[in-house]
């Protein structure tokens, strides 16, 4: 524990889950990631170690520095804030003690021999900013309700809104094991034709066991065939989709667009201002996928607090990129069954 002449800094255990979670529903800057819920199913799902501060002032929480060590395989530990997600950045009342949370893992990581330490932060957009090739998040402010949202909306998206529901598709909201069960399937197929290493269920049910009421899944099926699928994380009044996904079987049905339009209904409805549609690179595929909805573009800055630069995630070494494509192509052609077995064992070291 470390005392400054105004505040405390301590360890943040589940001790003090309630004193965290309050604080961050209340603190204008915070996302859904910051909720202690994610720390803990990182924890309780991949084993890695949750090394996040807390600071208080007279028994008052004035600030918070989410953060995971993940120790990987014959390496140095790396520090996250946060893995698996695009934020993570720490939040407290002033610059003083946000500062003074950073210096304290800094601290931590060099006494544990750590080789970097990823701190994911966003900034304000300014007017004259050129985004070509950056990694932004896409935001939309959410109207009062549902029907107003719907009518801000331009008549193409409406209509494609309606394809989807002429086109015999229906959805449904809920956390059962069912539900969860057919994401996965949808996520792991998709996540093998990308030739990427899935996410573990056990990474999933943990989501849903520690956001409880503030987790939303939602499911599209053709009849009864799960076609799409999507999940919502909520932070008081702010909402972030981390995954979505649909049969490409089943694309020209619009899945995506039932599937979208689904949770962007619900959360609207339950009062919330703020979507978060997640990382795009500016003015590509699925950049322009959300900014259809009327989501606007957010800067990403990623950063090496252990370094103090910049890391960009859409730019890579020739070499390493080439070998990356061809690992991709191998494990896109691997059985599913095998990627499903393999997939969480390499991914639970990938932070991003």
């Amino acid at each position: 524990m470390q005392t400054t002449t105004s505040f405390t800094i301590a360890t943040a255990t589940k001790h003090a889950l309630a004193d965290w979670d309050q604080y961050v529903e209340s603190h204008p800057q915070a996302s859904p990631y910051h909720s202690f819920a994610w720390v803990n199913s990182v924890n309780s799902a991949y084993d890695h170690n949750n090394v996040s501060l807390i600071a208080y002032e007279s028994q008052k929480v004035v600030g918070v520095m989410p953060c995971i060590k993940m120790q990987r395989p014959f390496s140095k530990p790396l520090y996250c804030a946060l893995p698996f997600c695009d934020l993570g950045f720490c939040l407290a009342d002033n610059e003083t003690i946000k500062q003074a949370l950073i210096t304290k893992s800094l601290e931590e990581f060099r006494s544990d021999g750590g080789v970097n330490f990823e701190y994911r932060d966003s900034y304000k957009l300014s007017d004259s900013e050129n985004l070509a090739g950056r990694k932004v998040r896409m935001l939309l402010v959410l109207p009062e309700n549902s029907a107003a949202l719907m009518a801000g909306f331009k008549s193409k998206l409406r209509s494609q809104i309606r394809k989807a529901e002429k086109n015999g598709l229906t959805y449904c909201i809920d956390n059962s094991q069912k539900q969860i069960d057919d994401f996965y399937q949808i996520f792991a197929i998709n996540m093998r034709k990308l030739g990427s290493p899935v996410h573990s269920k056990k990474w999933f049910q943990s989501l849903f066991e520690h956001y409880a009421h503030n987790i939303f899944l939602s499911v599209v099926y053709s009849e009864d065939i799960p076609v799409g699928a999507g999940i919502v994380l909520r932070n008081g009044d702010k909402t972030s989709i981390p995954w979505a996904s649909t049969v490409a079987d089943y694309n020209r049905l619009a899945p995506n667009m039932m599937l979208y339009w689904s949770l962007l209904q619900h959360v609207c409805d339950l009062g919330c201002t703020e979507f978060d549609f997640g990382r795009s690179t500016y003015d590509e595929g699925t950049y322009k996928f959300k900014r259809q909805w009327g989501a606007e573009p957010v800067p990403l800055a990623w950063s090496n607090l252990a370094q103090s630069n910049t890391l960009d995630a859409s730019k890579s070494d020739g070499n390493v990129s080439t070998i990356r494509n061809l690992v991709e192509k191998i494990w896109s052609r691997l059985p599913l069954g095998l990627t499903t077995m393999l997939g969480p064992k390499i991914r639970k070291h990938i932070s991003l």
